[in-house]
């Protein structure tokens, strides 16, 4: 009977462990994705010191992941003590990491309100000097998703246009309607909307176009770091139950 017990414990810690390493891979997935975006999204990334470490933080997770998932596999089949308490040991810490990056994540969820990107945005943006990283990564958002400012071309108002400009509203150009979303495509009509003209330019504010492009993704990824989570605590039990009953 206790060998059945092992046996069947063995088994649930082989399968527990696959499932990890699949989340490993997901995860390492997500970060590359994350990296290498040509969308624009990585920019974002990029000006944020925050979000550019989370997303390393996030390939380093997952390849750890990747990697103790396929140890704890061999540990289980194997029946080895030392591939066991390897497995478990780390993934206690990377379990307690996880848990502390969501605490992090919700103490400081403040620095992602509307308001907060309405200030930086009045506070550091230059308009059209692409060679200010955090201005050229804001007109890169607003051309690849075709929207204007946190919350709409108001937002530019408070700051001075160029001073060789002739234009009586200086709209950036970012904001200008195009026929092609990218840097290259050619504006439908670009002094109409550097002057005003509200049919030639992306009305819609930035925060709310990203939100709701991203809003399934971030449930998506919430559910699978509550997944990822709750597989881990299970894999450590029977990872520690297994450890105890190898003799």
């Amino acid at each position: 009977m206790e060998g059945d017990c092992l046996s069947c414990m063995k088994y649930l810690m082989f399968l527990f462990n696959f499932f990890i390493f699949l989340g490993g891979a997901c995860l390492l997935g997500v970060g590359i994705w994350v990296i290498v975006d040509p969308t624009g999204f990585r920019e974002i990334v990029a000006a944020n010191p925050l979000l550019f470490t989370g997303a390393y933080i996030m390939l380093a997770m997952g390849a750890m992941l990747f990697l103790l998932g396929f140890l704890g596999c061999c540990g289980a089949i194997r029946e080895n003590k030392c591939l066991l308490l390897f497995f478990f040991m780390f993934i206690l810490l990377i379990f307690l990491a996880e848990l502390s990056a969501a605490i992090l994540a919700f103490v400081f969820r403040e620095n992602l309100t509307r308001e907060f990107f309405t200030k930086e945005l009045k506070k550091h943006y230059l308009r059209n000097n692409d060679t200010d990283v955090f201005s050229s990564t804001w007109n890169s958002v607003m051309i690849t998703f075709a929207c204007c400012g946190v919350n709409g071309p108001e937002d530019f108002e408070a700051i001075p246009h160029l001073p060789y400009s002739s234009v009586e509203k200086a709209t950036p150009e970012a904001c200008c309607q195009r026929e092609l979303q990218s840097r290259e495509g050619l504006f439908v009509n670009k002094e109409a909307c550097l002057t005003g003209v509200e049919r030639f330019q992306n009305r819609q504010g930035c925060y709310t176009v990203i939100l709701n492009s991203f809003e399934t993704y971030v449930y998506l990824a919430g559910a699978l770091a509550i997944g990822v989570l709750a597989i881990e605590l299970f894999a450590m039990i029977f990872a520690m139950c297994l450890f105890r009953g190898i003799q």
